[in-house]
């Protein structure tokens, strides 16, 4: 189970989700799909694409991972969770073939969410990838595109040392004939993308357009686009509210250009409405996002380097006295190259998930003390978060960030008033 493990739970081959499917009448050959990639920023990218999608009018799967409190949220439809009664009678059903090939708990799910989307008849399902791409238990669809946010540092351990054997294996998504959407390329992964797209229409979106104007508006993020082609000037209005959310609407703008191609009808009105509910259509949670004021706590799922660099221009663009952060990593993270990253005059409360993945507190406590970061540890997240808000006044900021399987153990109730 690699959420809770890591890498000794990681399956390197296609094998069994291929054997899983085709036990099963292959759903994923039933249904309409878009498959995305990257290393930050895919799953607000499937998000706000699952909200347009069911905006325009289209029943729509959406297939993300982790999830944050219930494993259902990995398997959406129009933003309901699925049952727990599918859940249940699918695992009944496929008891033979768990106990003969011995699947993953990822390579079930995703078998699980094809199912359910093929029985619930789906017009189309946004895929996220678990991890990677071309060994990933999701790569066995034949898309209508394909979508790389971006490359970064993640997974080194399983994925390569370098950008290009990174960008080598998200690129493993790009299928032959199918259009694929790279949100940002540099220098080092451009040449991997060509390479690998060469019998595909290969757009990069920071090509078609870019971003010339942003303010922060109720709540919301409003961001000026400019379309290079054409020249024209739009305004967008996000409930996505952190400013690195402005790189994943590029790409989710082009990527419904390259729909409405092949003949999907999302019109811009529905661009306009859905962007402003992404997290009331679909769930998502933990992107910026506000979950009290006076004190603001704020939680993001930012826990690579590129994810707290992002974290890091937020903070920039943020009013506050003083910053307290809850923080907490997993263990197999490059948790070095984290942590020189960290604000060194922020209050630190280190902590950690409750999964065997997590790394301990004080052993946290002690790594970050070596690039000037100070605070105490504590046994568990909402334990931290009480403490940081007894030491903060109304105008301070208090952010928790680090793991996703951190954020997902914020429970409010155990500390708001």
């Amino acid at each position: 189970m690699f959420s809770r493990l890591g890498a000794a739970a990681y399956k390197k081959d296609l094998t069994n989700t291929i054997l899983l499917c085709e036990a099963i009448g292959d759903p994923q050959k039933k249904i309409k799909t878009i498959h995305v990639a990257g290393t930050n920023g895919k799953g607000s990218t499937s998000h706000m694409l699952a909200a347009i999608l069911q905006t325009a009018g289209y029943k729509t799967g959406l297939y993300t991972s982790p999830h944050l409190h219930d494993f259902r949220e990995r398997i959406k439809i129009n933003g309901a969770v699925c049952t727990e009664e599918f859940v249940v009678n699918f695992t009944k059903k496929i008891q033979p073939q768990i106990e003969k090939i011995e699947p993953s708990f990822f390579e079930i799910t995703v078998a699980m969410a094809f199912d359910y989307f093929a029985q619930e008849q789906v017009d189309i399902a946004v895929i996220e990838v678990g991890l990677g791409g071309r060994l990933d238990s999701t790569n066995i669809i034949e898309p209508e595109i394909s979508v790389i946010t971006n490359i970064g540092w993640d997974h080194m351990n399983l994925l390569g040392n370098t950008l290009e054997a990174i960008a080598g294996e998200k690129a493993g998504i790009i299928k032959p004939h199918i259009p694929v959407i790279i949100g940002e390329a540099i220098a080092e992964t451009k040449p991997v993308f060509d390479a690998a797209a060469i019998n595909s229409p290969i757009i990069y979106a920071q090509e078609k357009r870019y971003m010339s104007d942003w303010i922060n508006e109720d709540h919301h993020l409003r961001i000026t686009v400019v379309d290079k082609e054409k020249n024209e000037y739009e305004s967008y209005l996000l409930d996505l509210t952190g400013l690195y959310q402005s790189k994943n609407l590029i790409t989710v703008l082009e990527a419904c250009t390259q729909l409405n191609r092949l003949g999907w009808n999302i019109n811009k009105p529905c661009i306009h409405k859905a962007l402003q509910s992404v997290k009331k259509l679909t769930g998502l949670h933990g992107r910026w996002e506000i979950i009290q004021h006076y004190p603001r706590v704020v939680m993001d799922v930012g826990h690579n380097v590129d994810g707290i660099r992002a974290i890091n221009q937020q903070l920039e663009l943020s009013n506050y006295q003083h910053l307290h952060i809850v923080f907490g990593m997993v263990k197999d993270k490059d948790i070095s190259a984290v942590l020189q990253l960290l604000p060194i005059h922020a209050s630190y409360y280190f902590t950690k998930a409750t999964i065997p993945r997590a790394m301990d507190e004080i052993a946290l406590q002690e790594a970050a003390l070596a690039f000037g970061l100070n605070g105490h540890s504590f046994i568990e997240v909402n334990q931290a978060i009480k403490e940081a808000l007894s030491n903060a006044t109304p105008n301070d900021l208090i952010l928790v960030c680090g793991s996703v399987f951190l954020v997902g153990e914020v429970n409010t109730k155990l500390w708001s008033n």
